[in-house]
């Protein structure tokens, strides 16, 4: 259940001045996109004004949308679902009906981009693979998002988040030296594919303003998390080195960890040597340790980890954390108080951005809103709209996109474009289980 009075004490989402152009304005989406990566990409498209067009299977939707939280007053709109899908449309479709394929591939046909992170084979299955698509329409722009590709020995294979994490290698370089090394909370490689997607179908779209061709793009999240192993891959590949497990110190920067306060833990990153000596000098009064001949330089401090550590952890625990954190912001070193989630989307930092917001929805009034991380100054993020429930725009779709009249969408309800007809869904309502 939603805490109501929670939503309605946040702030109302400020729009962007009337008459300001989005940027995508005119680029049609078709999405076949279901959970987290392929929904994200195509979130970031709408934020920015594109038509984009969720295509699901007709009353469950995206498995996605039953995710909890869920509020018994919009069962198939969980939290997760409205993080993922807003600005969108959605069409419910029965892509297993030849009327229901028909449609798709009439708005793949006059569409911009196509987004899909279905299992492998299933586009193929659907009659609604790349080369099949771009014969319908030379300028598409198609994208999957896969687990390891849609080719090769292992594009079969189902991948998720926390899969591609300890396949990576990233779960081993996380956490602990004393025990098995740990996944991240959030889902960090599926937002990850997401962004490197959306980037990836932006500049295709490029490509495709100088010689007006479409192409295929491929995102996968085996390859994301690759790269998302940072330099240590890098460093690897250059000296055989495996990173370690280091908790939440840093294996190239010293001092750089949690300590705790009288009474909060917070995060000190001295990522040279100047930050470690504004540290020691202005911050903890101890200038003998910040122009120490041997601690002022990294190479040395990283040997003396411990020792400069304990000397932090004395002096750091004779206060509370409203006396270190002026003094750190002064001296400019890199600080953060370690915060709860709650903490963190209440904190001043995160309303000054304006990055927590409520915005309407036609059943439950409000909901919550995080808006979008990029800011455009001339082109800014669109007005956010709520995330749809399951076909809320079955009808509108058909009539604006392809200017179906009442007539024909009544054929193809009939043929069974929107899941049964209502007398065989009525029919079969009434068979024993």
């Amino acid at each position: 259940m939603f805490d109501q009075d929670r939503i309605d004490a946040l702030p109302v989402h400020r729009t962007p001045p009337s008459g300001v152009p989005a940027v995508l304005d005119g680029l049609r989406v078709v999405d076949f996109t279901h959970f987290v990566a392929g929904p994200l990409a195509t979130q970031t498209l709408a934020d920015f004004g594109a038509d984009v067009i969720k295509i699901e299977a007709p009353l469950r939707g995206d498995d996605f949308r039953h995710y909890p939280t869920v509020d018994p007053e919009i069962p198939a709109q969980g939290g997760p679902y409205l993080w993922t899908n807003r600005n969108k449309k959605s069409l419910a479709l029965d892509m297993k009906s030849a009327a229901g394929l028909a449609v798709a591939k009439a708005l793949i046909a006059q569409a911009d981009v196509l987004v899909e992170n279905f299992s492998s084979g299933v586009m193929e299955r659907f009659g609604l693979d790349y080369d099949t698509c771009a014969t319908l329409n030379p300028r598409l722009v198609y994208c999957s998002v896969s687990a390891y590709g849609r080719e090769g020995p292992y594009a079969d294979r189902l991948g998720f988040d926390p899969i591609v994490q300890a396949e990576s290698g990233f779960i081993s370089m996380n956490g602990y030296a004393d025990r098995q090394g740990v996944r991240t909370g959030a889902a960090v490689m599926d937002t990850a594919t997401a962004m490197s997607a959306t980037n990836a179908i932006l500049l295709a779209l490029m490509a495709r303003q100088r010689d007006g061709r479409g192409q295929k793009v491929e995102v996968a999240l085996f390859d994301t998390a690759i790269l998302m192993t940072g330099f240590g891959a890098m460093q690897h590949l250059t000296t055989g080195h495996e990173p370690q497990r280091n908790g939440n110190t840093s294996p190239d920067t010293c001092p750089s960890g949690v300590f705790m306060s009288q009474d909060k833990p917070f995060y000190i990153n001295c990522g040279n040597d100047k930050i470690y000596q504004r540290l020691f000098e202005q911050v903890l009064e101890r200038a003998d340790l910040a122009h120490d001949p041997v601690l002022s330089q990294r190479a040395n401090r990283l040997k003396q980890r411990e020792r400069i550590f304990q000397v932090m952890d004395e002096a750091f625990a004779q206060q509370p954390w409203s006396h270190w954190a002026p003094r750190l912001r002064a001296a400019n070193v890199p600080h953060g108080q370690v915060k709860t989630l709650g903490e963190a989307l209440a904190s001043d930092e995160a309303r000054s951005r304006g990055l927590v917001t409520r915005i309407p929805h036609p059943v439950k009034g409000w909901i919550p809103n995080i808006s979008t991380p990029l800011r455009l100054s001339r082109t800014p993020a669109v007005t956010p709209v709520a995330a749809p429930a399951v076909g809320e725009h079955t009808e509108l779709v058909l009539r604006e996109a392809l200017g179906y009249d009442e007539a024909r969408i009544a054929t193809l309800r009939a043929a069974g474009a929107f899941g049964l007809p209502v007398a065989l869904d009525a029919e079969a309502a009434k068979v024993p289980a």
